[in-house]
């Protein structure tokens, strides 16, 4: 049998062993605990991070649109007093002939934008009072090394009709040889929708838009009217197929006639000007401008 003695002793040992059992067990915990707490710590400065970024993109200023328009068209393009978010917003259009340019001309009210998600892509609607015929639609679909860029007119003009028009003194605000000429009458764009895909950096239409300027007037010439011409882009099916350029008048004193190709990037264009019967004196000056002289015609040559 055990001795009186040899309890005493054991007694202490054992109360030893519990409470280290205590403590270590009770360790564990605070060590779970502030495992929880870090996690929990974590998991709170993501969310924090993760709604300030919700909050950066979903309400991204309306200047950060404009910034990146005015770079991305080397400041030719502006979109001025811009209000609300990159969203939806509003501006004042006004083009420039760049960095420098003391050339500016603005569209009269404010172009309007809603940017929202579609599918896989973005659409953004386009309104402005004075110049396009209802809603626009620009559906932009980006892959990989790859961007498709999709105009969709409004419903009434899905026959080919007007979706935009524009003053043509509009156009003074790209500085030379626009501010020259100082034209008047009105630019329209006409199409049934066309639409615009970049691969490894090169871009291809398809669709076919028209480009006509109606009522062309400049104070270089003595006329009321230069006439109205047809400028148009036809696309191919075939993505290693160019798209064709045609230029044409369709009426008017000032007669403007040309062909050419937009493909890889480039554009080759031909066309010459003349003056019609009876209008050489009147023309004389602006066919000395518009392209290099040949007797009576003025040669036109891009690319």
């Amino acid at each position: 049998m055990r001795s009186f003695r040899d309890t005493l002793n054991w007694l202490p040992k054992r109360r030893k062993r519990f409470a280290r059992t205590g403590f270590a067990e009770s360790t564990l915990a605070e060590l779970a605990w502030q495992r929880t707490r870090s996690a929990a710590s974590r998991w709170g400065g993501w969310g924090v991070l993760a709604g300030v970024l919700y909050g950066l993109v979903a309400f991204a200023p309306a200047g950060w649109l404009a910034r990146s328009v005015a770079s991305a068209t080397d400041s030719r393009l502006l979109l001025t007093e811009a209000r609300g978010t990159v969203w939806n917003g509003s501006a004042v259009l006004v083009l420039t002939g760049g960095p420098g340019s003391r050339d500016a001309s603005a569209l009269p009210g404010r172009f309007a934008w809603d940017l929202g998600l579609r599918g896989a892509g973005l659409e953004l609607k386009l309104r402005q009072a004075c110049c396009l015929n209802g809603e626009v639609a620009v559906r932009i679909r980006p892959g990989f090394g790859r961007m498709q860029i999709e105009l969709v007119p409004p419903g009434t003009a899905q026959a080919g009709g007007a979706v935009a028009q524009w003053p043509a003194a509009w156009l003074a605000g790209l500085g030379t040889p626009w501010n020259t000429l100082q034209l008047g009458g009105v630019l329209k764009l006409a199409t049934p929708g066309f639409t615009l895909e970049s691969a490894q950096g090169r871009w291809h239409m398809s669709g076919q838009a028209d480009l006509l300027l109606l009522g062309a007037s400049s104070r270089l010439s003595t006329l009321d009217t230069l006439g109205s011409y047809r400028l148009s882009l036809v696309g191919a099916a075939s993505p290693s197929a160019a798209t064709q350029i045609n230029l044409s008048t369709l009426d008017g004193g000032l007669q403007l006639n040309g062909a050419g190709q937009w493909t890889a990037g480039k554009v080759r264009f031909r066309g010459d000007a003349r003056a019609a019967p009876g209008s050489e004196a009147a023309l004389n000056n602006l066919l000395n401008i518009i392209g290099r002289r040949q007797g009576a015609l003025s040669l036109i040559s891009i690319g």
